[in-house]
């Protein structure tokens, strides 16, 4: 640990705010065919900035849409909110946008991609109990295990075993379910702290019996040049995301991107 022999990987965060859905269909479309590995929406009701009552979609009908319309690339939340949805339901979901996703008798292409919830106004908005940081947590964790004990009954099975990517750096409870659970654990965290990170998620797996040298290592690269991503890429990092807001998408800084993580890739 980490996985350092998986080809890097570009995730894009198309904004699901501010812009009309066509403006979003047409960047699915546009993404997949410039070569991006991964598309990412986000699980709010709200925008998280600009005009708080501005345009926004919602996250998981968005995702049935984009398993339809898409051949190639991978795709999923980053992250969904647990809070909103019993775990069950959410399991049953994401087996059928998996199902939804799989082309010519193929594997489908979702991830799994769930976190606690941070945001009050989903919250308070929709009705769902808030609660505490660390009470979500603590919900998380029995969604988890509901999800994957749900995966094992479902009629039919998923296509594969759906990856799962767990967002934050929490080291008493967010590592120890990345420990537990993960494919892919998601952080901000700068190179100089993954180190100490990894050793607390080695720590939990440990205790939980779990083999982690397939776990890929996630960041993001907002505001971050090339040179911060090649220190990323040194300390075990394989999915790199970038943020994609609209209307005004920037092509020309995917493609910049993209021509990064080929030459990473040799």
């Amino acid at each position: 640990m980490p996985l350092l022999d998986t080809p890097v990987r570009l995730g894009v965060q198309i904004q699901p705010q501010h812009v009309t859905y066509p403006q979003i269909r047409d960047a699915v479309l546009r993404l997949e065919e410039m070569g991006v590995d991964i598309l990412f929406n986000w699980d709010h009701f709200y925008p998280l900035y600009g005009d708080p009552d501005g345009l926004h979609f919602e996250s998981w009908t968005m995702l049935a849409a984009w398993a339809e319309q898409t051949e190639r690339v991978e795709f999923g939340a980053l992250v969904n909110c647990n809070s909103y949805r019993n775990p069950d339901l959410q399991a049953d979901m994401a087996r059928t946008i998996d199902h939804i996703s799989a082309k010519d008798g193929g594997e489908g292409r979702f991830i799994f991609g769930t976190g606690s919830g941070w945001f009050e106004k989903d919250y308070a908005e929709y009705g769902y109990e808030f609660g505490t940081a660390g009470s979500r947590l603590n919900d998380l964790a029995e969604g988890l295990e509901r999800v994957h004990a749900r995966w094992d009954v479902l009629n039919p099975a998923p296509t594969r075993k759906i990856p799962v990517l767990i967002g934050g750096k929490g080291e008493q409870k967010t590592l120890r379910l990345v420990a537990r659970y993960a494919d892919y654990w998601h952080s901000f965290v700068t190179p100089e702290e993954l180190p100490h990170k990894l050793s607390v998620i080695q720590k939990w797996a440990d205790q939980e019996g779990r083999d982690t040298s397939d776990l890929v290592l996630s960041n993001e690269l907002k505001d971050r040049d090339q040179a911060f991503a090649d220190r990323l890429f040194d300390g075990g990092v394989r999915l790199f995301t970038v943020g994609f807001p609209g209307p005004d998408f920037d092509y020309d800084a995917i493609r910049r991107w993209l021509a990064w993580r080929d030459a990473k890739n040799g």
